[in-house]
């Protein structure tokens, strides 16, 4: 059986710490554990995945779950409350469902205090990572057996039924899903021929070939397939590392660049320039007979270059960018591949001096999942027995996560961000004080988890903003700093603050609430603003020279109305309680930003969410920071049309739910059926409490808790229905821990503010 593992290094001589592992996780496989029962019921468990799985694309996270209700089993809570459609919603049915809620909630908590959770979804994270631990020839060191059953079983399930894969697991199929997805099984070990899985590989193999094979996967695709061999850096648009060079000031500069793009760039760059390749082997030869409608050798790879399957085209090149592109490849290349081999030289050793920098601040975690691939296979590359590879595979384990529907990888974990959340959920019933224990733990993880200094040496010259103070999204290893990932650590530990230490444990230093203010104030853009990672260094224009053909809005640091509501929320409360620090300078601060919030709302009301789905979230925050300061249904006029907003989309059995349609399309889609979604119902009637509404007509809040009620299952859990997290407009991403943490935020705000108990 798998066992997730908490907060633990082992006796790993490649792994380092900064606060000894907590919110750490990741899963080992024990042959002998568990009892002939409990083994039976995980099957039970998978097989009842499989059988839905073109119904219900997510899974439950019902391994995790099972695991640690074992671990920490509670008394009988009283029996589920379901209510008539016309029946009153009484303080006795919300305060027991939340009792219920909580109490359930609690018993997933782990021992560091962090609430551990998928964070998974795209289908592209998972195959580079086999991609290249098959060419470092390290698989079957890292995956054991038992990995790769798991990892087989996850793409095997998610597998449309029209034989491709999508983008991610909701979404129709792709070539490049499709292709990565196909060799990943391939690379395991599974036959081209193979039977398996009512022929699985032939019917994807099929579809493939069917919209055009391999030549026409996106630029990133094209990257990862001639790293393996299947295809070739002539089809490639250039990545030269020489930009490492350029002056900084330079528009162009990496140093400007968002620091995703950046830290992608990086090890690209490294590797694009030493034009690497993996061993051509037997396998290799076979997938490039498999992938291609044309024969490998009479292929047009110029022509390549600028194909994308329209399954896969979001983003369309500019015609400006497929131009300079040309210039680069036909002109630029050949002269910097040989009469300036010297530079070439030069700007190798500076890209990967960046990689070891980002490798070593982080701990070898990487910023995320698609990053920390690109440099292990650059940091092999450079030297296959050098101690920076080996410390890159020892945090491997750090990004898998295994659940009913198989092993998958993580973006790079969301424990912060989950904590924060569910703490200020438990906070807003009033009933903290019976929740002590599970609030006095994650307290411990909050403090824990804030990071104490700033990137080494000079880290201004590497392109990095102080992290002195921030919190990030999942653990302190990880290093790298957040606005609103801050902004919510600020806000919590300022809670925890009021709150008596016997209960909740001895509140967080000044200092370091002056640290996270800090942090925050330096993040704020001139338009008012925040950002997620850095301060916004680059013009807008540069973002027309997005390279990738499936996202959006990836090349520059932009603001978000989330991050900038966290600032507002998190520094009007701090403001409140230390009046006495660089007051002025926080009073100018939240002003621009509310007047950026103000500014941003749409002409229906509505608020566009960039890390959720999507104007149900993104109103959700912008209410949030319109009520901290002050403003009410009242004296506010985009407080008003947001609740008519939010009023238009409520659905006839009370609750909302939002297409991640909405996300790609920019247009307020209802699921299929106009379903209702528990999380975009919670985000809701959150938004409608604290925005006054029940002061004005409290019967539409009443409908959503009335199905929030209805919906709680038999243990206490809620039901895991739609991905609601969202990246880069076109890309979802599933938080598992969204559906137990926003309706008991939901119902403890009608509790507290509607019920006024």
């Amino acid at each position: 059986m798998w066992k997730l593992k908490i907060a633990e290094g082992g006796d790993d001589e490649w792994l380092t710490t900064t606060n000894n592992h907590v919110g750490r996780q990741h899963w080992q496989f024990d042959p002998d554990a568990g009892t002939e029962e409990e083994r039976a019921e995980i099957e039970k468990i998978r097989l009842n995945f499989k059988l839905n799985r073109f119904q219900f694309k997510q899974s439950a996270d019902l391994l995790m779950r099972t695991q640690l209700r074992k671990e920490n089993p509670i008394n009988k809570i009283p029996d589920a409350i379901k209510l008539n459609e016309t029946e009153e919603v009484t303080n006795d049915a919300v305060t027991t469902t939340l009792k219920r809620a909580i109490s359930f909630y609690s018993t997933i908590q782990a021992h560091d205090g962090h609430w551990p959770a998928e964070s998974a979804g795209p289908l592209f994270f998972l195959p580079p990572l086999v991609i290249a631990l098959y060419v470092t020839g390290a698989m079957n060191d890292i995956l054991t057996p038992a990995h790769q059953l798991e990892i087989k079983r996850y793409i095997y399930n998610h597998q449309n039924e029209d034989g491709g894969w999508g983008l991610h697991i909701e979404g129709h199929s792709t070539i490049f899903g499709s292709v990565l997805s196909y060799i990943t099984l391939r690379l395991l070990g599974e036959e081209a021929d193979s039977v398996a899985e009512d022929m699985a590989l032939v019917k994807g193999r099929k579809w493939i070939l069917d919209h055009g094979g391999a030549v026409g996967i996106p630029s990133w695709g094209k990257f990862w397939l001639t790293i393996l061999g299947v295809y070739e850096w002539g089809g490639c648009n250039p990545m030269p590392p020489e930009f490492w060079l350029m002056p900084k000031f330079f528009p162009i500069h990496p140093g400007k660049m968002l620091c995703y793009c950046r830290l992608v760039y990086m090890p690209m760059s490294y590797l694009y320039g030493r034009r690497f390749v993996g061993k051509i082997t037997e396998l290799v030869r076979d997938l490039r007979q498999e992938l291609y409608t044309d024969p490998y050798d009479e292929i047009n790879w110029n022509k390549a270059r600028n194909t994308c399957a329209k399954e896969d085209l979001y983003y369309p090149h500019p015609f400006v960018q497929d131009m300079v592109w040309g210039v680069l490849h036909n002109v630029v290349e050949p002269v910097l591949t040989s009469p300036l081999s010297t530079l070439r030289e030069k700007a190798l050793k500076v890209a990967m001096d960046h990689v070891h920098y980002e490798d070593k601040s982080s701990r070898y975690l990487c910023i995320g999942c698609v990053e920390k691939v690109l440099c292990l296979i650059a940091t092999w590359v450079e030297d296959p027995n050098g101690d920076a590879y080996k410390r890159h595979l020892a945090r491997i384990p750090d990004y898998f996560w295994v659940a009913e529907d198989g092993m998958k990888m993580q973006s790079f974990g969301c424990q912060m961000w989950d904590a924060a959340f569910a703490i200020q959920a438990i906070f807003s019933s009033n009933l903290a004080e019976e929740y002590g224990a599970t609030l006095k733990k994650a307290h411990e993880f909050v403090k824990a988890s804030q990071v104490r200094d700033n990137p080494p040496g000079d880290f201004s010259k590497m392109y990095r903003h102080t992290s002195k103070g921030a919190w990030t999204f999942s653990i302190q290893d990880h290093g790298w700093q957040v606005s609103d990932c801050t902004a919510e650590g600020l806000k919590v530990a300022l809670l925890y603050s009021q709150m008596s230490p016997e209960l909740v444990g001895e509140k967080l230093e000044t200092e370091h609430l002056y640290d996270a203010v800090n942090v925050i104030l330096s993040l704020q853009s001139e338009n008012g603003g925040f950002p997620a990672w850095e301060p916004q260094r680059a013009y807008a224009w540069l973002e027309k020279f997005n390279p990738t053909e499936f996202f959006e809005d990836v090349l520059i640091e932009r603001e978000y109305v989330e991050c900038t509501s966290s600032a507002i929320q998190g520094l009007t409360l701090f403001k409140k309680l230390h009046p006495g620090h660089r007051t002025k300078e926080i009073e100018h601060c939240i002003s621009r930003a509310v007047k950026y919030v103000e500014d941003t709302q749409e002409s229906d009301g509505s608020w566009y969410g960039c890390w959720g789905i999507c104007y149900t979230y993104g109103t959700w925050f912008a209410v949030d920071a319109l009520v901290a300061c002050g403003k009410n249904y009242h004296n506010c006029p985009a407080l008003q049309k947001a609740c008519k907003f939010l009023l238009s989309k409520q659905l006839p059995d009370g609750g909302w739910g939002e297409s991640y349609l909405s996300s790609s399309n920019k247009v307020y889609t209802n699921l299929e059926g106009n379903r209702s979604n528990l999380v975009h119902t919670s985000w809701a009637l959150i938004s409608l409490i604290k925005a006054g509404q029940a002061e004005i007509d409290p019967t539409p809040i009443s409908n959503g808790v009335r199905l929030l009620i209805n919906s709680q299952m038999e243990e206490g859990d809620f039901p895991q229905q739609e991905i609601t997290g969202v990246f880069m407009k076109n890309c979802n991403l599933n938080y598992s821990s969204y559906r137990n943490i926003f309706p008991i935020w939901a119902l403890g705000e009608y509790r507290r503010v509607v019920q006024n108990i």
